[in-house]
């Protein structure tokens, strides 16, 4: 059973996840209402997984996640949104974040999302990521960053090549066949000059990605 510490203040959305986790392999052993009671539980719940609301009394789960990484603690952490601004799901990203779902999608999409962030996979909603990638190249300088040619979907592709990810891990994550993200592919490099993922890996890395 994986050890699931649940940070929500709303009481529809904390029995909503009781119900959906109970008779899965995630057992829930601690829940708190706000960020500061989630990291003064932690050392006596000792959770294998984080599951945040984002917006929380005390402190949020974004608050929550910054702080556990400074303190070096590499836990999985999900969190859970109605909604989050573009900025701020690319900090999250930037800072480790394993796994984002949106509330009104949490009973299709949670459990498939826990079961990817325990096999080491990250998974965030699609629309979310799309935006935190337009943010990431609109940040860099739009008028030389070549990059910044592609689609929407073309950078999640990209965002998630420069991580490491397969094309079989990309698929999934986007909700692509490899096919499809295969497709993409040629089309990026068509765009951007480059004939593999090791010049790609370069002319990104050269534009501050």
């Amino acid at each position: 059973m994986t050890r699931v510490l649940l940070a929500e203040d709303d009481p529809l959305t904390l029995s909503g996840i009781e119900v959906l986790l109970s008779g899965s392999t995630y057992q829930i052993v601690c829940t708190v209402g706000d960020g500061a009671s989630a990291l003064e539980e932690l050392p006596r719940a000792r959770p294998d997984l984080l599951i945040l609301d984002y917006q929380m009394p005390e402190r949020s789960g974004l608050d929550v996640l910054r702080t556990l990484r400074e303190r070096g603690d590499k836990r999985p952490i999900v969190l859970l949104t109605g909604n989050i601004a573009p900025r701020q799901a690319y900090e999250a990203l930037q800072l480790g974040l394993d796994g984002l779902v949106i509330k009104t999608r949490a009973m299709q999409d949670l459990l498939a999302c826990l079961d990817s962030v325990c096999h080491g996979r990250r998974w965030v909603d699609h629309q979310v990521l799309q935006q935190a990638m337009d943010h990431s190249f609109a940040s860099a300088d739009g008028g030389t960053d070549p990059l910044a040619k592609l689609s929407s979907r073309e950078r999640a592709v990209v965002a998630l090549l420069l991580k490491g990810q397969r094309n079989r891990d990309i698929a999934g994550e986007l909700g692509l066949t490899e096919g499809t993200v295969k497709a993409h592919l040629h089309n990026i490099y068509d765009k951007l000059g480059v004939s593999s993922r090791t010049e790609l890996f370069i002319l990104a890395s050269q534009n501050g990605h």
